[in-house]
């Protein structure tokens, strides 16, 4: 057949995708909707209580991420059928009819449900993240014209070591995928997560474990399916479209940004020489998208594949980003467009050694919370900063592995899609992490998170509204730290008279 590039490939396709509410599935049923011509996009739904499946839909409506196909398209949303299923389920509680209709119609598979929580106990994410890719190879196997299959994974599925190719690694692996489920079956919740150091081993969390677990499963069980991984590195708000710096969680890096912005997170742990692994939400869903048209391109070429090809979407080696330079930048909120509820002035110190940054917390954080919260509850108002800090000092524990080490990912295969694909599919379906400006993604970026996250609206007035703010917090600010010197000078001079 005619290759008529990416867009053209989508026309009249059929696609199922599990993890349709998360933050990447949303911006690949957008991005797939605004400019391609597919003909029906089957989204994978967990029922939620209380909440009918097609008002989550409806809820999609007014979602600032759909704004602009809806301008275009008004009746865009009505191409997406929802199947309700879960992948904790051990059917994934798909039931017969849709799993019928999915097996007849469905061309493009796109598994990108997964337990985004690191502390996860090991039975519930093994359940989600090992078992569900398992149950969707099977359920693929069954579909009459499957084209190709795009398994997400993450860039660091493989995290034990700090070089990562893209290719598979099951040596690291403390029991292979296979043993590991059938211990599931045969073991209590309980028992499972009592086990879970001895079979996490070197991997930092369970997150990580059970995606590196759901790899080997796809290694083993991929049969002849038109597969492919993508591993995309740590996840952030949009870069260029369909609106900039569109985000709708604060997880990692843009909670740290946030927390900065409102002058409450004042303290963190990172190495100063390291590397933040960031890639835009925009760019993922680019690169999920070109490499699911390059899996199909080799289906039609293919001889029996002997390993599915894995696609790496992590900064260039050329254009790296400093974790001092994501902090710089993260500031950038300060001048440019401070917040209108900024508790204090933004700023941030960092200490390296995680084993001190408890005891410095306690004084840049927890201490001032109790006094804001004194505040708050003379004022006859709910205290909150003390609760807050506690989470924001457990996510830090959390995230402590990845900002303290530096990965390098190998990305040939990215690179080579890029190759690949024509000026007009580039242009279209970018993903080129070399000429991403940093510095200009973050002021991008941090305008749609005032706008998004803190739903303050980008007038000039709420600007003038967060300045007047800002220098009042500014002046507190230097006035608090010249008494904190002062005192600590007159302490010293005390404690040298005595000795003189």
């Amino acid at each position: 057949e005619m290759d008529n590039g990416i867009q053209g490939f989508y026309k009249d396709k059929v696609v199922f995708l599990t993890g349709a509410t998360g933050f990447l599935g949303k911006v690949i049923i957008e991005k797939l909707l605004r400019t391609t011509e597919v003909k029906r996009i089957y989204a994978m739904m967990r029922p939620k209580r209380g909440k009918d499946i097609q008002e989550r839909l409806a809820i999609w409506q007014k979602d600032p991420l759909f704004e602009v196909l809806l301008k275009a398209k008004p009746d865009a949303l009505k191409r997406i059928f929802v199947i309700a299923g879960d992948c904790l389920d051990p059917d994934l509680g798909i039931n017969r009819s849709d799993r019928k209709l999915l097996v007849s119609e469905v061309h493009i598979v796109i598994h990108g449900a997964a337990t985004v929580r690191f502390n996860e106990p090991l039975h519930v994410a093994l359940a989600i993240n090992t078992r569900g890719t398992r149950l969707m190879l099977q359920l693929a196997k069954e579909m009459l014209q499957l084209e190709a299959y795009l398994h997400i994974s993450t860039a660091f599925s493989n995290c034990v070591i700090f070089r990562i190719e893209e290719k598979f690694y099951p040596e690291h692996l403390t029991c292979d995928a296979n043993s590991v489920l059938a211990m599931s079956e045969l073991l209590s919740e309980q028992m499972m997560d009592k086990l879970a150091p001895t079979l996490v081993g070197n991997f930092p969390n369970t997150y990580t474990y059970t995606k590196a677990l759901a790899e080997d499963v796809v290694l083993r069980e991929f049969g002849d399916l038109p597969l492919s991984i993508f591993r995309p590195s740590v996840i952030i708000a949009t870069h260029e479209e369909p609106v900039s710096g569109w985000i709708d969680n604060l997880y990692g890096p843009i909670a740290h940004i946030y927390g900065v912005s409102h002058g409450v997170l004042r303290l963190t742990t990172y190495d100063k020489d390291g590397y933040a692994s960031l890639v835009p939400v925009d760019y993922c869903a680019n690169a999920a998208l070109a490499s699911i048209w390059q899996t199909s391109k080799d289906k039609s070429q293919r001889n029996a594949i002997s390993q599915p090809a894995i696609y790496t979407l992590a900064p260039s080696e050329k254009n790296l980003l400093l974790n001092t330079d994501f902090i710089k930048h993260s500031l950038i909120h300060r001048n440019d467009f401070p917040l209108t509820k900024m508790i204090w002035y933004p700023f941030v110190h960092n200490i390296s050694n995680p084993r001190i940054f408890p005891l410095a917390a306690f004084f840049y954080h927890t201490l001032p919370g109790y006094f804001y919260d004194l505040a708050l509850r003379l004022s006859g108002r709910k205290p909150r900063l003390v609760k807050l800090y506690r989470s924001i000092h457990a996510n830090i524990a959390v995230l402590e592995h990845f900002m303290n080490n530096s990965w390098h990912f190998e990305t040939k295969s990215t690179d080579r899609l890029r190759v690949m694909m024509s000026p007009e599919d580039r242009r279209l379906y970018n993903f080129d992490m070399e000429t991403l400006d940093w510095k200009e993604y973050f002021r991008k970026a941090l305008f749609g998170m005032r706008l998004y996250l803190t739903k303050e609206p980008p007038t000039q007035e709420s600007l003038e509204q967060g300045r007047r703010l800002f220098y009042r917090l500014k002046i507190l600010h230097y006035s608090f730290v010249t008494l904190l010197c002062v005192i600590a000078g007159f302490l010293l001079w005390t404690l040298v008279r005595l000795f003189i």
